[in-house]
């Protein structure tokens, strides 16, 4: 199913961006088919190419108090029903060459996290199911030495690939995105998205937890479009401040439809 949407993402019935949109992770399937059914009612009026994102755990945390998931075979059975009930494509992130199989069983996108980008076991896993690999460009990399995750992919055997800036460190605490490196990986011949949300993260915080700046997500999506992005990755949650995970950086559920609106607006400007 989400080979459609990669193979019309230049070329889009709607010349739209598609979208890459959830909560960071399942907290429970309630709210999970709650965040799916509001996207899917907004990117079917805007003709936008939509998968549902949730992580079915996280392995990246600050504290080893902090909120990891309610199960993997759990969540994945959730994230296959969402997929299945809505008849959409879901990604969800992995973390190690086991999981890359697993979880391949029950999504059609497995996403390779920031941090673990360069890890080439990881990356061929992934590639090997067969399944869209989605490799987030680490906070350390520049845009152009991801070329050779690119290649790692296509060597495994598989051209299903997308890229995903998220920002790059800017001292300890702070990230900035370089909006040069969208073209530049545009040129490795796979499809670019940027990530809204994590791109406006604060890491590295004393107290443990991750801050963010929620309110220039508008600002990073907008910048992101303008400059000829083909995809966008923003998470979301009705009620963020209560949220199990990554609460300080993601979109409030009921701002999305008025900021994709604008994104829209913006796209078909640019394509005139």
């Amino acid at each position: 199913m989400i080979g459609k949407y990669l193979n019309k993402i230049k070329h889009s019935e709607s010349g739209n961006f598609f979208l890459l949109a959830g909560p960071c992770v399942i907290e429970n399937e309630t709210m999970g088919f709650e965040i799916a059914e509001r996207i899917i009612n907004i990117t079917d009026r805007l003709q936008i190419p939509f998968v549902f994102k949730a992580s079915y755990r996280k392995a990246n945390r600050s504290k080893s108090s902090s909120f990891t998931g309610i199960g993997n075979e759990k969540a994945l059975k959730i994230l296959k029903k969402i997929g299945k009930d809505f008849n959409i494509p879901i990604v969800t992130d992995i973390h190690t060459q086991a999981e890359a199989y697993t979880a391949a069983k029950y999504v059609d996108v497995l996403q390779i996290p920031a941090f673990l980008c360069r890890q080439t076991d990881l990356l061929i896993a992934a590639a090997k199911t067969g399944k869209v690999v989605n490799v987030k460009k680490g906070q350390f990399m520049s845009p152009e030495s991801m070329k050779h995750a690119v290649h790692k992919i296509r060597n495994a055997g598989n051209n299903n690939i997308i890229l995903t800036e998220r920002g790059s460190m800017f001292g300890y605490q702070d990230l900035v995105v370089d909006y040069r490196g969208i073209p530049s990986m545009q040129k490795f011949g796979a499809p670019v998205c940027l990530d809204c949300t994590h791109s406006l993260q604060q890491p590295n915080q004393e107290e443990g937890i991750t801050g963010g700046r929620p309110d220039l997500i508008p600002t990073i999506a907008k910048a992101g479009i303008a400059v000829g992005v083909d995809g966008l990755f923003i998470e979301t949650h009705p009620k963020p401040e209560i949220a199990k995970s990554d609460g300080a950086n993601m979109l409030p559920l009921d701002k999305l439809e008025s900021l994709l609106t604008d994104l829209v607006k913006i796209r078909k400007a640019i394509k005139k």
